[in-house]
Formats: structure tokens, C-alpha cells, sequence
């Protein structure tokens, strides 16, 4: 399919220096500093998921210049728990945007659907050849209710959106082949255990800030044995270099073609180890942007991509792999070949989109 991102837009929760509040959130927070995040970004309890996803599209729309009504599908990725059950959020984020009878798509294949969506919309664009206009949003709004965004995994959880204009025919930007392989034994790591069906409401006694972390239902899974975790480690890095061999193969091109990758936005030294797997310079990562933003969940890579391009970082006929590894658990990669044109610069720190 031949198709590219005309825009971008952006909606991101307060920014909190990670030194300063980790303690709030874990007894050792100089383990959370270790991981080498500076900063990240914090909703107020009365903003949610879809009023950042809202910012992130009037944002994209506005600086393409278009209207709602242009819009022939509405796709809405996320990788948090939704406000309410029985609700559909991409309907929801239609309905603030005011379009008229659309197409709407819902993804929650948690934080893969920011990347993986892109390849199921290549899917919609070639069942109907009638969609020319499509907007993906990927938002994360961390719940922290059901989450301590600091024990999840070794990642600081932070809350997002980006909104991307996607054209058919547009040669900027153009996405190239997505991959995609899942793992079903281990599809329960990093599960929530209270608010669904099975568990509707936690004991009273439970607190997300003193609840378990996530690590330890990988660590039970493996019986604590060091060499199956250590072998576990290793397969994830390598099932990682799989996917993204795959969607190279697609594609027709070489890992070797790669000019970055965009990775999750993890801890530093994972973000070193993933880049010696893929034998690429750490500086052809988006480690430096994980840093000062955190793992936003399914909207990293996109927001990382748009960032690079309003840089400078990115030329024209650079290809970009986005990968990374979600619940599921799933390893994944998109590719996109550059062919960018000027954006303005906007400070995720400070910028205009920043939600206050």
C-alpha cells in the first residue's frame, strides 16, 4: 500500500522531574533513578485518555490544515486501562472531534498498537479503495488506581498522545511493511489482576503503590532460575532482531539500511543492549528522547518519530524500523522510508500542546 504520515500532533501530560517524585511512588527510589530517566509526563487526576488523544488530533489537523469532516477512518490505539468498560473509545474520540458518520477502529494490543496499527490500517486501505484520509491517535494515560506507573516493569509510565494524518499516495513519510509475532505462553506478565470480570474490585486491604511488581510474575514464571531468566532476556533482544528482519524482508532491504531505530522507551542501559542486538551506535536510538519522556506506552514510537523529524535527524530516503515488545507478549516492527518536509518545532517540555 502505498501510503505516508502527512502530520503529526502531540498532547502530553505535565512534566515531573523523576528524582524528585520517585519516592512517592516506590521505598527504593534510587533504583527508579538508575534506569536513567530524567524527566516524564503526568496527567492531572481530571484529564484522561481520550481528552489527550482529543489534543493530539486537533493538534495533527490543525497543522495540516484540514477539518474533521475530511477524515474517512478514525483509529484509536491504547495501552492503559479505558475510563469506563463496555465503551468504545475510538467512537468516543469521533464524537470530540465532531465528525460526521465515520469509520472508527479500536486497537488495545497494548503498547504494540501505536506500531502494529499502522500495518492493520495498510490492511483498511487496501480494502477500500475509496479511503483516502485516515487519523491514528496512540494515546497512554496511565491508571494508577490499577498501576504504579514506577513497578510496572523497569520502566517509568508516562501519559501521552500522538495523532498522525495518514494519505494514500503521500510519499513522505511512507510506510513500508509491518511484523509482527506473539509468544501466547506468557500472555499473562504485566496483567492487571483487579477491574475486570474475573476480579472486579481488589480487596480492600490492596493499594496499587504496595502491590507486587510486575517483574515478579516473570520471576515465579521462571521458578527465580537465573539461567532461564538470563535465557529469557536473551530471547527477547533476539525475537526483537527477528521481527524487525522480517518486516526488512517484507520490505525488500537490509537491516543493514536502517539509518534508526526507534525503539519502547525503556530504561538507558536497555536501550544500549537492545542497540548492540541490532548492531546500531546507541545514538541511532530514540534513547535520549526515552529519557526525558518515559515509556509512554503506545505512543512512543510515534512521537519519537516526529521529534527526530522536526530535528533535523532524519533525511530524505532514511529508513526508520519501529519496533519494540508489548503485553501479549508480543515483539513488533513497522518500517517507514523518510522523505521529510519542514516542521515546526514543538517542545514537548513546554510546547503549546502540553496539557496543563
Amino acid at each position: 500500500m502505498d501510503f505516508g504520515i502527512a502530520e503529526f500532533g502531540y498532547a502530553f501530560g505535565e512534566t515531573q522531574v523523576v528524582a524528585d517524585v520517585a519516592a512517592d511512588f516506590v521505598p527504593d527510589p534510587e533504583r527508579i533513578i538508575g534506569w536513567g530517566y530524567t524527566t516524564f509526563h503526568r496527567a492531572p487526576k481530571d484529564v484522561h485518555a481520550v481528552e489527550l488523544a482529543t489534543q493530539a488530533a486537533e493538534d495533527a489537523l490543525k497543522r495540516a490544515g484540514m477539518a474533521a469532516d475530511e477524515l474517512g477512518l478514525v483509529v484509536y490505539a491504547t495501552s492503559d486501562h479505558p475510563e469506563y468498560p463496555h465503551w468504545d473509545s475510538s467512537a468516543a474520540l469521533a464524537r470530540e472531534l465532531r465528525t460526521p458518520l465515520v469509520q472508527t477502529l479500536l486497537l488495545n494490543e497494548g503498547c504494540a498498537s501505536g506500531v502494529t496499527g499502522l500495518g492493520i490500517i495498510a490492511g483498511q486501505l487496501a480494502i477500500q479503495p475509496e479511503l483516502d484520509n485516515v487519523l491514528f491517535v496512540a494515546v497512554n494515560r496511565t491508571s494508577e488506581f490499577h498501576r504504579n506507573r514506577m513497578t510496572v516493569n523497569n520502566s517509568v509510565h508516562s501519559d501521552a498522545a500522538v495523532a498522525v494524518i495518514l494519505k494514500r499516495g503521500y510519499e513522505d513519510n511512507r510506510w513500508l511493511a509491518t511484523s509482527q509475532t506473539t509468544d501466547p505462553d506468557l500472555c499473562d506478565f504485566f496483567r492487571s489482576e483487579y477491574g475486570g470480570s474475573v476480579s472486579p474490585l481488589p480487596p480492600l486491604s490492596w493499594n496499587s503503590l504496595t502491590a507486587p511488581s510486575g517483574l515478579l510474575r516473570v520471576q515465579t514464571h521462571f521458578d527465580r532460575d537465573p539461567k532461564r531468566l538470563m535465557a529469557f532476556v536473551h530471547d527477547l533482544e533476539q525475537r526483537v532482531v527477528d521481527v524487525v528482519d522480517d518486516a526488512c524482508r517484507k520490505a525488500g532491504v537490509d537491516r543493514a539500511d536502517l539509518a534508526r531505530v526507534i525503539y519502547i522507551n525503556d530504561g538507558q542501559a536497555s536501550m544500549r543492549e537492545m542497540a548492540d542486538a541490532l548492531g546500531i551506535p546507541v545514538e541511532r536510538t530514540n534513547a535520549e528522547l526515552a529519557a526525558v519522556h518515559g515509556h509512554m506506552g503506545a505512543a512512543d514510537q510515534l512521537v519519537s518519530l516526529g521529534e527526530h523529524l522536526e530535528r533535523g535527524e532524519l533525511k530524505k530516503g532514511d529508513l526508520v524500523a519501529l519496533c519494540g515488545i508489548a503485553i501479549g507478549m508480543r515483539w513488533y516492527c513497522t518500517l517507514v522510508r523518510i522523505c521529510p518536509v519542514p516542521l515546526p518545532h514543538v517542545d514537548p517540555l513546554s510546547g503549546p500542546s502540553r496539557t496543563t
